[in-house]
């Protein structure tokens, strides 16, 4: 996967080969909320749904957003700065909350 990741209008997406002026077609990737069918475009909306879904927010480290669920050994990291989340953050959430969210292409 190659490109650029670009934060706009609190969505983030990835300009896949920007120099390509041939290409017809440009894939954002976001993550949505299954249950209420709505893109997650902050990181409150995205704290609101894990603590909902029982995961806890850990405050050790002042660079990164993380989360802890007790029943498991799992824990979600996430840079402090919503513009550098990343596809791969998004996978992460999805594989530890299949029912929940899912990533899509906008």
């Amino acid at each position: 996967m190659a490109g650029v990741w670009v934060f706009k209008n609190g969505v983030v997406r990835l300009v896949e080969n920007p120099g390509d002026e041939q290409a017809s077609t440009v894939r954002r990737k976001a993550l949505l909320h299954t249950p209420t069918n709505e893109v997650i475009t902050t990181y409150a909306r995205l704290q609101r749904e894990l603590l909902g879904l029982g995961w806890e927010r850990y405050f050790e480290d002042p660079d990164l957003l993380q989360f802890h669920k007790r029943s498991s050994i799992d824990l979600i990291s996430l840079p402090k700065d919503f513009t550098r989340f990343k596809s791969i953050h998004m996978y992460d959430i999805v594989v530890k909350n299949r029912n929940s969210f899912k990533v899509i292409d906008l």
